[in-house]
């Protein structure tokens, strides 16, 4: 879809605002100041500056604060029937920036977390290829690497909210996704010293889990950016997320990322297995199946203020905070609206931009305290935008599952909490 034109609010200065606040004595910055003179926090000496903490080794793998124990990944039970078939959701609403902290990255798994000795791990090429062949993890690991830093995101992901308003937390309607930086060799690499027959269309990555997940890739796709990553963000891949070795298939849904990836067979036209036709296909309205959508379309959260992250700190300067991804390209802009769709205003993207990876944007705004239904809207560097989520039933009906990236709302109360609304 192409961009939308509409009339933007004025922008909002913080430092004039802080300015303001300051020279009034009303502002949220003044009335904390004037309070920290007496605060004992600051006056008197506390335990931590009285005795020696813990020495160097007192944890090998550095862990998080004991203080920030509630940052942590949430399942929701009744989503599926069982554990090992099943998905749990990265704390969206708790990270800044745009790298996705090992430990948090949402898992989504069909027959639980293999267990596998690198030493005992191999990839299989074979199919249409001159020579078939036989990886080690120490073979894989003398071809030339490379480093990347990509969005996954589960085609599911947002999928409760087709129908309406469902859960309550940005970790729940969009934590289906996190972005690392993965190091390994390119599949093309893999697949020119295998050598490709002329009629090698598709590719056919297998996991070497109990599910034997395999799904059908494209061969223009597989020599196009697609790796085979052992590590994410420096170290080796979690066991949850494919130890020693998976797929990854560049702003494409989550579930051709194969983990544990053991073989890859070339062919000459899809497979159409589970995961490509009773699955990961969408029912239209007329009754026909959309398959092979493969490309994660342009997408975006408020992740603070959120259900989870209400407003604690009343009137005054708020920073409004969030994610937006396409599986396009880049992000070149996000609007963020304060009244439900009726103007927008562009906010601020920081951090690096990188070509299908989640972008971090801000904007500053100077709370009154009122209502607001706050939304976001994001747009790629090819043109493509977020479709409110009225336009997307209108071309996709309702029951679809996948590839829901439609405008999410929320509504900010007085008080400062937060709720999953719909405004369409």
């Amino acid at each position: 879809m192409s961009e939308t034109k509409d009339k933007g609010t004025p922008s909002l200065s913080r430092r004039s605002l802080l300015k303001a606040g300051l020279a009034s004595g009303v502002a949220a910055g003044a009335a904390g100041a004037a309070r920290a003179a007496g605060d004992p926090l600051i006056t008197e000496i506390q335990d931590w500056n009285r005795y020696l903490g813990d020495g160097v080794d007192a944890a090998p793998y550095g862990l998080p604060s004991e203080f920030e124990s509630e940052v942590v990944r949430r399942n929701v039970p009744w989503l599926t029937a069982d554990a090992v078939a099943s998905i749990n959701f990265t704390p969206l609403h708790e990270l800044d920036g745009i790298i996705t902290p090992n430990g948090l990255c949402f898992e989504r798994h069909h027959g639980g977390v293999a267990q596998i000795r690198p030493q005992d791990h191999r990839l299989m090429i074979n199919g249409l290829v001159d020579t078939p062949l036989v990886f080690t993890m120490e073979d894989l690991k003398r071809f030339p690497r490379e480093n990347h830093v990509y969005f996954l995101e589960c085609a599911a992901n947002g999928g409760m909210e087709w129908r309406g308003s469902q859960l309550n937390g940005c970790q729940f309607t969009h934590g289906m996704v996190h972005n690392v930086m993965y190091t390994g060799v390119k599949l093309k690499t893999l697949l020119e010293e295998a050598g490709v027959k002329t009629n090698g269309k598709w590719v056919l990555p297998e996991g070497a889990d109990a599910a034997h997940m395999t799904r059908s890739i494209p061969m223009e796709k597989a020599l196009d950016d697609c790796l085979v990553a052992w590590k994410m963000n420096g170290e080796a891949l979690r066991a949850e997320q494919g130890y020693p070795l998976r797929l990854v298939v560049p702003g494409w849904e989550g579930n051709m990322w194969v983990k544990w990836l053991r073989r890859l067979e070339v062919g000459d036209q899809p497979w159409h297995h589970r995961e490509e036709t009773s699955k990961y296909t969408d029912l239209l309205e007329t009754g026909k199946a959309r398959r092979f959508t493969w490309v994660m379309d342009p997408k975006s959260v408020i992740t603070s203020p959120s259900p989870q992250m209400p407003v604690s700190h009343g009137k005054g300067p708020m920073v409004i905070s969030g994610l937006a991804w396409s599986g396009n390209g880049r992000i070149t802009r996000v609007d963020v609206s304060l009244d439900g769709g009726r103007n927008w205003e562009t906010a601020r993207i920081d951090g690096p931009s990188l070509s299908k990876s989640l972008h971090r944007f801000y904007l500053d705004i100077d709370w009154d305290g009122s209502e607001m239904l706050i939304q976001s809207r994001a747009m790629d560097e090819h043109g493509f935008y977020q479709p409110t989520k009225n336009e997307l039933r209108a071309a996709r009906g309702e029951n679809s599952i996948y590839h829901n990236n439609g405008i999410q709302t929320w509504y900010v109360q007085k008080n400062g909490a937060v709720e999953n609304v719909e405004v369409s």
